[in-house]
């Protein structure tokens, strides 16, 4: 994981000195930004429609903006983390601590994305939504070493369908539609605080491993939530900023 976020930096870095190299470039027109926080695996593996919390794994995104206006933005967007899940983190059903299927996987997604602004970055803070289209790198682990068979012998389903999904081939490049919302909140002319959660439509229910075995009708996704901060070059007029007394 330490490895994947040296080279987000590093490649983040790249094309920032790479924008202030070109005198061309309006600087101003552009602004970058970074997030931590967490993903949250939903499928299978998990009772609550929600996701699963117990098992989310840690999420960075560093991002670079251009800007169109104080209401709308496209935004690239690098996301590295991992997800997980495991059936053994919940007590209720009592059948999945029996069955205790388990998964893992890092994260490494691009994605392209319009952000719409409410109320405009002048003002001091906007709620904003974000949507668009990207790929998601995946390397699935799936771990089904403390499945009881013993107590599924009856159950000619899961049985019979943990045959197809162990010859079944696991995604490794996986199409991406991430929308979500967040805030905004001027922290100077320049600096602002955000605060927000996305979630990711996938078209496989092969994220956690599984699908035949378990509920080949739904397909798996995943969420994100992330606090940060955004840096714009260009200085934004209108914002009322907390005075600074000497």
């Amino acid at each position: 994981m330490n490895t994947l976020l040296r080279k987000g930096f590093i490649a983040f870095l790249l094309t920032t000195s790479q924008l202030v190299s070109f005198a061309q470039i309006d600087l101003s027109k552009y602004e970058i930004g970074f997030t931590g926080g967490i993903f949250v695996y939903q499928g299978d593996l998990t009772p609550s429609p929600l996701g699963s919390y117990p098992t989310a794994g840690r999420a960075f995104n560093i991002f670079l903006s251009r800007v169109i206006s104080p209401y709308y933005a496209l935004r690239t967007n690098l996301a590295l983390g991992r997800l997980n899940g495991n059936d053994a983190a919940y007590s209720q059903p009592a059948w999945r601590q029996q069955r205790a299927f388990a998964f893992t996987t890092p994260v490494i997604e691009a994605s392209e994305m319009l952000v719409w602004n409410a109320f405009g970055t002048n003002r001091k803070w906007t709620p904003y939504l974000f949507g668009g289209i990207g790929l998601t790198y995946l390397n699935i682990h799936k771990d089904w070493s403390r499945y009881n068979a013993q107590y599924f012998v009856t159950d000619t389903h899961l049985n019979d369908g943990l045959a197809v999904d162990a010859a079944h081939s696991l995604p490794r490049i996986l199409p991406v539609l991430p929308v979500g919302a967040g805030i905004r909140v001027s922290l100077t002319d320049r600096l602002s605080l955000i605060a927000e959660s996305s979630y990711r439509f996938t078209r496989t229910d092969y994220l956690d491993g599984v699908s035949q075995a378990a509920n080949p009708d739904l397909t798996d996704h995943y969420i994100n939530h992330g606090i940060g901060l955004i840096y714009s070059f260009n200085r934004r007029a209108g914002i009322d900023c907390p005075v600074v007394r000497e």
